[in-house]
This record gives structure tokens, C-alpha cells and sequence, in this order.
């Protein structure tokens, strides 16, 4: 960062000419550029003609307060630091002065030392707030050209429009349906040097594949069965323009290698012609599949992929957006308020949350959908539960949504029934936990370790009749790690054979063992000492 003065300029306000002239002299000398106003009226006619860094003010001035001059840079929004300079070291006065939006306070007299050090570091501190507005507006926008959004990666998706938009590249837009593909190449469009000139779009969807050629390229009088006269197709139409094709993986193969000849030539025939026309246009392509899988599969183009696939774009569903569906459905209700002429103002808490919680497979479209559907049939001022469709009543009450504030991956996951519940309570060994715990479960090779050396000081066969001292070791391997254990119980108490002494109900499906009795009776006061303090409850199956 600059510690020179050059390049800034800094408003001198002092009425005393000998002291003015002192400060000119600090400032000079550094590089600064400085222009001296020797009373209030003087220091506001300064201020509205030019652009300062820096305004060094004097509170005592002959004809007003210097907190006048303050009061007029927040008046006007004028963008500049500004330093107190005053004879009165009053802290009252200090905190008026950084009321009213002064960033720092000198005291009379001032040596040169202080002045430069105090006027280099509040310029620094200027330009730094200068860089967090610039990065602000850049980098953490809620609204992009018509896009709705304040996540990072819809940040990410800006960036990539402005940096594509002045080029000629093709631009291949990819997500879900309803993520808002057309906005996006509404947006390069605007963006980009052909703002001025047409942006057209074909849904390669829902043209049927005999007329495609035609809506693309056009057609003489009398080129088929229907054609009473010429017709410009979009190719014509979008001359000098962009042009947008809409789901295009849907395109015939057939069509797709005369677009490819038009993409790579410029140059195209209409239907029932002869006659090449040359046209400039700009393409962006988009689609809700993924266009490799589709050359992968023998339905789209590998040269014809490459030809457009030069800029990816991918727009994310609402789902991974984070807070951005919330901005989206204020911004929602508002314009459909204003087209039913209603009066809604917001959303309830209870409405928010579910929203922040659905996934919305059907994404924006959706979001848009249910906000109408409530709007129309609802009145008041607020949105509430009870006014949302009942086809997301039916999905709440299915349990399929947790307004809790679960990770989106859990929120599309299915309830558990009681019988999962109770199995997911129970410990791989067939000890129950208790509702309660909380304690920690180790990593699966750290598990794995722990079971090997608790393993080998395990008394084998588990019989009363093991050694004391092979007993005493195990005690103390137990009493180190709750997760021990049970992997002890998973090893050892729990074996495959005798089906007529099949664990209980207790011990999750699966497990065809057999219960050492020895390990209740004898060792069950030495695996509740081992799990002391961590909430793991241990209780005998019945």
C-alpha cells in the first residue's frame, strides 16, 4: 500500500495563515497535494467543486463551527476522511467530532511526526474500506441481471457471466429445471457488446422435429406442403445478436450435424433454397441432462459438443443455495403482490423455515408456484402455515421435511419408523444406549486397533475359570475406553452357532450369536465403570 502522498488530495481547513502555512509545508514534502481554506464558506465551496482524500478541519473557524463543515459531508454523502484538528483536547468535544463521522483527533500543537503518521494511516484505513465496498458490491451480491441470489457459488456464476459475456465463446449452461437457465443467458446477452441487438430463443423441446429446420434456418415459398410463403427463420433474425437454444440435447441427430456446419461456418441455407447467407451470431446453449452422458449414450453430437461446450456454466438447484430461497421468495411475493394487487408483507417464522428446509425438487418454478398458490387463495398481511397447498401439507405431515435446521442431505431423507429408531439405539454388541448419550464414537481403524490389543489380553475361552491376572488386564482395558467394551462383546460374547440360544430381540437382525452368560454375571459391573460419564446405559437382555 502507498505511503507516499502523491496522487491524493487533502483539504487543508485552517483560518490561522501561519499555521496553514506550517501543515503545507509537512504535507508537501510528502507528495501530498494540498488546498487551504481559511474559513468554513471556503471549505464547502471546496468540497462541491472537487474530490478530496482527506479533509484536515479546524473546529475553530471565524464564520461557523468546523462541526457545520462535518455536518455538510453527511449531508451531501461526500466520500472523504476527515481529521479534527482543535486547540481543546476535551473528550467531549473528541466524541461529538467522531459522532458526527470525523476518524480521528489532533490536538494543537502538532509536530510534523505526528501530523504525516496520523494523515498516512487514516488514508490507509480510507482505501481499505474503499476495497472491502469494491470487493462488497462484487463479490457479495443478492441481485445479478434479473438473478435472485447472495450465496458463493451464485457469486461464482456471476463472476463467470461477466468475465464470458464481452467474448464470442459459445456458452453451455447446465442445471435442473426451473434453476432459471434462461435468465442466465438473458443476463451474457446484456452484458455483452450485442446488448443493443436481438436475443432469440428456441426450446428445442417443444418444437416438433419437422418444423425445427424451418424455425432455425427459415424456408422459401413452396419448400413443403404448407409453405404459402417465405419465412426468416431465427438464424436470420439474430443476425448480430445471440441466439439461445433451449434444451438442446432434445435436438434431432439428424438437425444437430447442420447446426454444427452453421455453428463452425457462419453460413446456412433456408429450406428450399440454394442461396448461403452469412450471419454473426453469438450461441448459448443450455440443458437439464449432462450433455456427456448424452455423447456417451450416442444422442448428442462429440463434435457438435465440443463446438458449444466452450464456456460451462452451471447453475446449482435451490437446494444447495443455502439462504438464497428466501431472498428469492420475498422477491417473489413482492412481484406477484403487485400483479394480484395484494397486500401481503411477508412470511410467518413457521413459513421460513419450512422453506428453508424443503428441498424443492421442482426448484425456482416451484418456489414461484407454491408463493402464487397462496397469495391468490390467502388474505392478510402475512403468509402462515395454514395457507400453504395441500400437496407440501401432505409432504410435512409425512415427516419428510425437519424444520429443525438439519443438513439439506438429511432433509430429503425418510422419517424412521419406532422399530429403526429403537435398532439405531442399540450398540453393534446388543447393549442398548441410552437416549441421553453423547459420548463420542471413535474412528473405525482407531476401533479397529483397540479391538486387536483388547483382543490379546482377553482370557480365552471367557470362562470363570481364567487367570486373575489375565482378568485384571482385561478390567484395565475396559476401564480405558467405553468403545472397547463393546467391541469386546462384539468379539467374544456374541458368536455364531446354537440357533436354540439365539440372542434376544434386543440384538439387531442380522446377528445369528450365541450369549456367554459369563460376561453379564461377572464382568457387567466392569463395563458400567468403563462407561461412567459417557451416557452409555448397559442393561442385561431380559
Amino acid at each position: 500500500m502507498r505511503e507516499s502522498g502523491a496522487n491524493t488530495s487533502v483539504l487543508l481547513v485552517e483560518d490561522s495563515l501561519p499555521l496553514a502555512t506550517l501543515y503545507r509545508e509537512y504535507l508537501d514534502a510528502k507528495g501530498y497535494d494540498v488546498v487551504h481554506a481559511a474559513s468554513g464558506k471556503d471549505a464547502l465551496l471546496a468540497l462541491g467543486e472537487a474530490r478530496f482524500q482527506l479533509v484536515l478541519l479546524d473546529l475553530s473557524l471565524p464564520d461557523m463551527h468546523g462541526f457545520e463543515v462535518l455536518r455538510f459531508i453527511n449531508e451531501k454523502a461526500i466520500d472523504v476522511a476527515v481529521v479534527v484538528v482543535t486547540a481543546n483536547d476535551s473528550a467531549s468535544v473528541a466524541m461529538d467530532a467522531v459522532h458526527l463521522g470525523a476518524v480521528d483527533f489532533l490536538t494543537k500543537p502538532i509536530d510534523a511526526s505526528r501530523l504525516l503518521v496520523t494523515v498516512n494511516n487514516v488514508l490507509k484505513q480510507h482505501r481499505l474500506e474503499d476495497m472491502l465496498d469494491s470487493y462488497q458490491q462484487c463479490y457479495e451480491r443478492e441481485q445479478f441481471e434479473g438473478l435472485v441470489g447472495a450465496s458463493p457459488v451464485m457469486q461464482g456464476v456471476y463472476r463467470v457471466i461477466e468475465s464470458a459475456a464481452s467474448s464470442r465463446a459459445s456458452i453451455f449452461i447446465t442445471g435442473e429445471s426451473g434453476t432459471g437457465k434462461e435468465l442466465c443467458a438473458e443476463a451474457v446477452h446484456r452484458l455483452s457488446d450485442r446488448a443493443g441487438q436481438a436475443f432469440l430463443t428456441i426450446n428445442c423441446a417443444a418444437i416438433p422435429r419437422d418444423l425445427m429446420e424451418s424455425e432455425i434456418f427459415g424456408h422459401v415459398k413452396g419448400a413443403f406442403t404448407g409453405a404459402h410463403s417465405e419465412r426468416d427463420g431465427a438464424a436470420t433474425l439474430a443476425d448480430g445478436g445471440t441466439l439461445f437454444l433451449d434444451e438442446l440435447c432434445e435436438m434431432d441427430l439428424d438437425l444437430q450435424s447442420k447446426l454444427l456446419r452453421f455453428i463452425q461456418s457462419g453460413t446456412f441455407q433456408k429450406v428450399g433454397s440454394s442461396v448461403s447467407q452469412q450471419v454473426d451470431i453469438r450461441f448459448v446453449c443450455a440443458t437439464n441432462r449432462d450433455p456427456l452422458e448424452e455423447v456417451r449414450a450416442g444422442r448428442f453430437r462429440e463434435d457438435l459438443y465440443y463446438r458449444l461446450h466452450v464456456i460451462p456454466l452451471r447453475l446449482p438447484p435451490l437446494r444447495e443455495r443455502g439462504g438464497d430461497c428466501l431472498l428469492i421468495a420475498r422477491k417473489l411475493l413482492q412481484d406477484i403482490c403487485a400483479r394480484e394487487n395484494k397486500a401481503f408483507q411477508g412470511f410467518s417464522k413457521e413459513v421460513e423455515a419450512i422453506m428453508r428446509a424443503y428441498p424443492w425438487p421442482g426448484n425456482v418454478r416451484e418456489l414461484e408456484n407454491v408463493i402464487m398458490n397462496m397469495v391468490v387463495l390467502g388474505e392478510g398481511e402475512q403468509l402462515t402455515v395454514e395457507m400453504l397447498p395441500e400437496s407440501l401439507h401432505a409432504i410435512l405431515q409425512k415427516g419428510v421435511v425437519d424444520t429443525q435446521g438439519s443438513s439439506p442431505a438429511a432433509r430429503t431423507r425418510p422419517a424412521a419408523s419406532a422399530a429403526e429408531r429403537e435398532d439405531q439405539e442399540i450398540s453393534p454388541c446388543g447393549w442398548r444406549r441410552s437416549a441421553s448419550s453423547s459420548a463420542p464414537s471413535p474412528s473405525a481403524a482407531a476401533t479397529c486397533r483397540r479391538r486387536r490389543r483388547c483382543w490379546r489380553s482377553v482370557p480365552r475361552p471367557c470362562t470363570a475359570s481364567a487367570r486373575p491376572g489375565k482378568r485384571r488386564r482385561w478390567t484395565r482395558c475396559l476401564a480405558k475406553c467405553p468403545a472397547i467394551c463393546f467391541a469386546f462383546c462384539e468379539a467374544n460374547c456374541l458368536r455364531r452357532g446354537n440357533a436354540a440360544r439365539r440372542a434376544p430381540r434386543e440384538i439387531p437382525a442380522g446377528y445369528s450369536v450365541c450369549l456367554n452368560k459369563f460376561i453379564y454375571f461377572s464382568c457387567l459391573s466392569w463395563m458400567d465403570k468403563a462407561c461412567e460419564g459417557t451416557g452409555i446405559l448397559l442393561r442385561a437382555p431380559a
